[in-house]
């Protein structure tokens, strides 16, 4: 499956047929569940990342969404650090009774065990996905790159030399460096806001983060858009179409990056169910959630269960091979679960 855009223009139809199958798979019969789990008491949702940045945002606004039908608080604790990796754990080390949460994009959950900083995979999760997420290869508003071919260009001309702000262990940018066989200086930092904050102030020369973290900053026109990653077209409300990177790259593809909430397996069930319930009536209905997607650039897809551990297992397994093939992991991904694509 493919990133798309607000709009997805080409190809709107049938993945939005993809994501009523897949919520559709996802929904458990209530009787044969007990949905009535309420929680006595707040739940605590860890943020892996800084305030501000992609996970940030749509994990408020669910948050926001769950609180009513759960009957209770909800509170967000930023925890970042190791790509996201300090907080997931925190998450993980937590007595399993249903009150500790963490979230994140499901590709970066599946690759903890590879890049040898978590022990969990992608099956030890409850996933419960929202959205769908582009990547977008942006420059400041003075860069001298006007075009993708103008800053691939300048990745041949100085190997490691142009300086890409990064989140997380891998972004866009490497998939870009890998396809057009060039190299670049990665600048790391803890979270998509800083990332994006520092190539708009010129820290660095280029950025590949979030549709939704870079919304702001395109429309506001101090960063511009070179290209969205993936096969597909960008609408962004506010600005309009920004191009693909295949249009540069030729039979350049990308796996859709999804975002959501995380409960560890092994809590209670009715915590479970109770969250199935929920996930596919409430979140899947919200048009809160649907409005988020549509003004940052994403793709609204509302599933949980075993239908989102489909849906998401194309990244990871994308994402665990990319790090095994930079140099980044520690662990063969064939050798907790992750065969090659």
């Amino acid at each position: 499956m493919e990133q798309f855009g607000s709009s997805f223009r080409p190809g709107r139809r049938s993945l939005f047929g993809l994501a009523a199958g897949l919520l559709g798979a996802a929904t458990v019969p209530a009787r044969a569940q007990n949905i009535n789990w309420k929680p006595a008491r707040p739940i605590n949702l860890i943020v892996p990342w800084a305030a501000g940045g992609a996970t940030d945002q749509v994990t408020r606004q669910a948050a926001l969404e769950l609180e009513k039908p759960l009957g209770q608080t909800i509170v967000i604790i930023n925890q970042p650090g190791a790509s996201g990796a300090i907080g997931t754990n925190s998450c993980l080390s937590a007595a399993r009774d249903g009150y500790t949460w963490t979230a994140g994009a499901a590709q970066d959950l599946g690759s903890y065990e590879t890049l040898g900083t978590g022990k969990a995979r992608i099956t030890d999760w409850n996933l419960y996905l929202s959205i769908a997420n582009v990547w977008v290869l942006a420059v400041p508003a003075n860069s001298p790159y006007k075009s993708v071919k103008d800053l691939i260009a300048a990745m041949a001309a100085k190997p490691n030399g142009v300086s890409c702000a990064v989140a997380g262990s891998t972004s866009g940018m490497d998939q870009i460096a890998k396809a057009a066989n060039v190299t670049f200086r990665r600048v790391k930092y803890d979270g998509g806001a800083p990332a994006v904050i520092a190539t708009v102030s010129g820290e660095t020369e280029t950025t590949t983060q979030l549709a939704s973290e870079e919304a702001d900053m395109i429309r506001a026109k101090k960063l511009v858009p070179l290209a969205a990653i993936g096969n597909q077209a960008l609408q962004l409300d506010g600005y309009g179409v920004i191009p693909a990177l295949s249009d540069s790259i030729p039979g350049f593809t990308s796996p859709a990056n999804s975002f959501g909430i995380f409960i560890p397996k092994g809590v209670p069930d009715e915590v479970v169910a109770t969250m199935n319930h929920i996930w596919t009536t409430t979140i899947a209905n919200s048009e809160v959630m649907k409005k988020y997607a549509t003004s940052h650039g994403a793709l609204f897809v509302p599933v949980c269960a075993d239908a989102a551990q489909k849906l998401v297992f194309p990244a990871v397994q994308f994402n665990a091979w990319m790090l095994f093939n930079t140099g980044q992991a520690k662990v063969k991904p064939d050798t907790v679960g992750i065969p090659a694509p």
